[in-house]
This record gives structure tokens, C-alpha cells and sequence, in this order.
């Protein structure tokens, strides 16, 4: 089973994953849902969320992100 299934820690803050879990948009990391909170809170959240969308349309759906964090 992939890695994003199993862990149990944020890759970010390292707390649980209990609440929900889901991958970064600047970056690979699985983290929770107060990061995730976190993330669309920055200036560069909409940049980051319209680079992933035009990879996917491209056919990409293993996008790295745009890095930053």
C-alpha cells in the first residue's frame, strides 16, 4: 500500500493524521489538515494550486509542485 495511506504523521508539523491527510501543493508532503490550513493561507497558494491544475490537465498527476516550503 502507498505511503500516503500508512504514515501517521504529518510531514510537516509531525502530528497526527487522525483528522484527515492530504498531499501538499507545493511540494510531495502528506499533511494534515491544520497545514493544509495553513498552506491556503499564503500569497502563493493560488500560483502553486494553478501550476498543479495545468499539470494535470497536461496528463501530469505526479506533480512535484512549485517548492517553497
Amino acid at each position: 500500500m502507498d505511503k500516503f495511506f500508512t504514515q501517521q504523521f504529518c510531514d510537516r508539523c509531525g502530528g497526527t493524521l487522525e483528522g484527515g491527510r492530504i498531499i501538499s501543493m507545493f511540494n510531495t508532503d502528506c499533511i494534515c489538515m491544520g497545514c493544509k490550513k495553513k498552506e491556503r493561507q499564503r500569497s502563493d497558494y493560488r500560483k502553486a494550486a494553478d501550476a498543479e491544475t495545468a499539470e494535470v490537465r497536461k496528463g501530469n498527476y505526479n506533480f512535484a509542485g512549485i517548492g517553497g516550503i
